[in-house]
């Protein structure tokens, strides 16, 4: 009985374990760098997608086809890079998103923060929020997982996210990232009005990408001029390519299936 209890405890133990190599650690810190050392484009191109979670086979396709393009300038994970928060669900997913020609960012998705996937991504890609510029562009990546913190009023934290747009002094147009968007049951709906205000009231701010209903989504929610864009699940084989320059934007919804 007692060995049982111990092979049952290293079983439940062992996939939680952080074991990560040097060059899985820290990829958002590197691969921001990779990003701004090399000038922004005239015009820069975004691929966005999200949700791969179980659907390897179809992350990998996402990657070939984007590997296909020439002009993506990097790619933006919108967040549940994992299903249940297993280092080996990341790893998984890192080790496919690795294979694009293009650096990758990430928002963190609420599946990532199952199980031991807090300390897994934050070893593996740093802070839930951050922010970095480039080109004409600020882009502001914040955790919006409010059902994960039991609506406990501190997710998203907004009083960052003020902070960070107020710091724009450069008038950057915005874009706001993140996993859960404001209108939906996973986001805090006390928070929820305020965080439609903040990004009302500031003139810089362009869009609101959110991944996590998977199915695509673009309208102006409130009615408030804030364009919101929901990109589907690589697992239904699409992904949205943003362009943006100085004065403007678009999205394409792109569809791949070999």
């Amino acid at each position: 009985m007692i060995m049982g209890l111990m092979a049952q405890s290293c079983f439940e133990y062992n996939p939680n374990q952080i074991i990560l190599d040097d060059d899985e650690k820290n990829l958002t810190e590197k691969y921001v760098a990779e990003i701004q050392a090399k000038p922004a484009p005239d015009t820069i191109k975004m691929a966005f997608m999200g949700d791969t979670q179980r659907f390897y086979d179809e992350a990998e396709l996402f990657v070939k086809d984007a590997n296909k393009r020439d002009d993506i300038t990097f790619i933006m994970h919108g967040g549940d890079i994992s299903d249940f928060g297993l280092v080996k669900e990341f790893r998984w997913v890192h080790d496919i998103m690795s294979e694009s020609k293009v650096p990758y960012l990430t928002a963190v998705g609420n599946h990532d923060l199952l199980a031991n996937g807090k300390k897994v991504y934050r070893e593996m890609y740093g802070d839930y929020n951050y922010t970095f510029t480039y080109g004409n562009y600020l882009f502001v990546i914040l955790d919006t997982n409010s059902r994960e913190y039991e609506f406990n009023g501190n997710i998203p934290d907004l009083n960052w996210l003020s902070a960070r747009l107020e710091e724009n002094t450069a008038n950057r147009n915005v874009i706001v990232i993140s996993h859960v968007p404001p209108y939906n049951s996973d986001f805090d709906d006390e928070l929820e009005a305020e965080y439609a205000s903040i990004l009302a009231n500031d003139p810089n701010v362009v869009l609101s990408l959110h991944a996590h209903e998977h199915s695509y989504l673009d309208e102006e929610v409130y009615g408030d001029g804030v364009r919101y864009f929901v990109t589907t699940t690589v697992n239904k084989e699409g992904y949205a390519l943003l362009s943006l320059w100085d004065d403007g934007l678009s999205i394409e919804r792109v569809k791949f299936d070999d």
